[in-house]
Parts: C-alpha cells; structure tokens; sequence
C-alpha cells in the first residue's frame, strides 16, 4: 500500500536510499520506487506495470478505481527523473490486456511520449501484453541483450547468469515489532534478479511459493525490500517462514 500512497505524494524530490547489489560482475541499483538502474549502462528497467488495469475490468464488468494509469505514470516519472536514464526497459505486461495500449487514453499517451524524448525504450512483450504496443514510442522485443544481461519477461530456469526478469511480483516478510510486514522486494542471489512489480494495483508472490522453486541459491538470496524511503535488504534466511 505504500506505493499507492507515493502516488498521491509530490515525489519529484523524493529522497531515498537505494540499495546497491551486483548480478553477473554488472553493478545495478534497487531504487525504493521499484525500478532497478544500472549505472555504466545508464539503464533503468521497470516490470509489470501493468497499465490500465482499472480499464481491463471495466471492460469485463468489474468496476475498480480508475486511476492506476496515472499513479503508476507519476512514480515512473519521478523515477525517471531521478536517474535520468539513456535507456529504459519495461520487462512486459506493460498493459493488463492485449488492448490495452490500444485504447491508451490520449493524455497518457502524451505522457509516456514525454517520458521516452530522448531516450531509447524498449517494451518487453508479457504474457498479459504479447502482441505489443500500439503507436508508443520505443521498439517491442521478447527480450533484450545489453551490458552484459539479458532482460525478458519471464525467469527461465535453463538461464545462464544474467537474468533480470519480471512476471512473479516477488515480495517477503519480516517480523518489525513483533508485527509481520509484507513487501514487494528485488530478489537476487548474484546470478538472477526478479523485479517487484511497478504497477500501482499490482500484488506480489512470496519467495517461498512454489513458483520460486529452483530459481535462486536460497543461501545467497537477498530480498531489497521496498520501504517508503529507502530499501531494506533481508538475507532470506531471515525472512518469516
């Protein structure tokens, strides 16, 4: 939920500590906003945006807030600025359906136009999104080689080291004051990294589901734990059971 109160914060000078970790020998940064940049390659990736997602229900009878384009829009705006990236890659499920950046309003559009000026983008295709975007700046790929990594949707257990990828919203929980907090988080063990979710109405699968299984060398994994201000990063074996 502390995302979603970021969303409705001035976060243009929002300060942070960020946390920083190593995948593959390339150095890259947990920024608390969500995204992960890289500095020598002077690139930012962003996951599982997942925009429009209030439109997608609606267009199926369910009605929720329709505000998560626009809150998700800021943060990535502020993260933008904060780094301000020469490339930037979005690891698929951009949109929550196939229609989605065909039906982008027009004052989003805009911005995401903005966003992109002057810079490359790269939108990875998700199982949510695999056809692409519809007349948004930057190029569509199923994954991306750069700097060393290969960046794609979803984690492949036949990776080699190098891995940033998306699609299971990875998040953990700590015991704080004998009370139990829950957080979308970075999981890496130096060779693979899974980025938290970046969508604003988007939840996270805990490290020890099942659907983790094999991924990472649980006795060198790290949870960066986003917090309303800076990362907190918790060896796993030091996360609630």
């Amino acid at each position: 939920m502390h995302r979603l109160a970021l969303a409705s914060m001035d976060i243009q000078d929002f300060g942070a500590v960020s946390a920083r970790t190593v995948v593959a020998g390339v150095e890259a940064v947990c920024d608390p906003l969500g995204a992960l940049y890289l500095p020598e390659a002077r690139l930012l990736v962003v996951s599982d945006l997942h925009l429009e997602k209030g439109a997608a229900f609606a267009r199926r009878g369910m009605m929720l807030p329709p505000y998560d384009t626009l809150a998700t829009l800021k943060v990535l705006e502020a993260v933008i600025a904060r780094h301000d990236p020469a490339i930037v890659v979005s690891l698929g499920d951009n949109f929550h359906d196939r229609i989605g950046s065909a039906h982008l309003p027009d004052i989003f559009r805009t911005k995401i136009t903005e966003l992109a000026r002057g810079r490359e983008w790269i939108w990875i295709n998700g199982n949510h999104d695999p056809d692409g975007t519809v007349d948004l700046p930057g190029q569509s790929a199923d994954e991306l080689h750069h700097a060393g990594l290969v960046f794609r949707h979803e984690p492949s257990l036949l990776a080699p080291a190098g891995e940033i990828a998306g699609h299971l919203h990875p998040a953990a929980t700590v015991i704080r004051r004998e009370k139990a907090v829950r957080r979308p988080c970075f999981a890496t063990d130096g060779k693979r990294l899974l980025m938290p979710a970046f969508g604003i109405m988007t939840g996270g699968l805990d490290l020890r589901h099942k659907a983790m299984a094999g991924l990472f060398d649980r006795q060198s994994l790290v949870a960066h734990m986003l917090g309303r201000d800076r990362i907190y990063s918790v060896r796993f074996a030091n996360l609630r059971g």
